[in-house]
């Protein structure tokens, strides 16, 4: 099994990853307050782009990390069986998606969405994400 197919099962059914990011967001104190460590970071303006209509800013891996912290990335990393190098990567690509599909109004309404919305969501991202990077379209 090559590493896209495992992380594929593991974003997609093996664990939940929609749980491990809820976790996430708590630990954050949500939306709002994950927003507040990318200003932090000076990342304010590309979580804005997240949240807001338009094309998503990118971010690095070496962001994500400034934006988190190590102690945030250690724990989700242990919770999904990965060490934070591999994460950060997965992190810097997934999570503006993440973000924008929980605020499709372009604001943040629910800065605590529930585990089942975030799985939700998640899949729909790894799916797309996934294919995509295997020259099949989103669907």
């Amino acid at each position: 099994m090559g590493l896209f197919d495992t992380l594929a099962k593991q974003a997609l059914g093996g664990g939940n990853p929609g749980d491990i990011l809820s976790s996430l967001l708590k630990e954050s104190g949500g939306l709002d307050g994950l927003r507040e460590k990318f200003q932090d970071a000076g990342l304010g303006e590309a979580f804005a782009s997240w949240v807001g209509g338009g094309d998503n800013h990118n971010v690095q891996p070496a962001q994500i990390r400034q934006a988190l912290g190590d102690e945030a990335l250690q724990r989700l990393a242990g919770k999904l069986g990965f060490n934070p190098q591999m994460l950060l990567p997965l992190l810097s690509q997934f999570l503006p998606q993440v973000i924008d599909k929980l605020t499709p109004n372009g604001s943040i309404e629910n800065s605590s969405p529930a585990a089942e919305q975030i799985q939700q969501v998640l899949a729909s991202v790894m799916k797309n994400g996934l294919g995509g990077l295997f020259g099949r379209t989103p669907g």
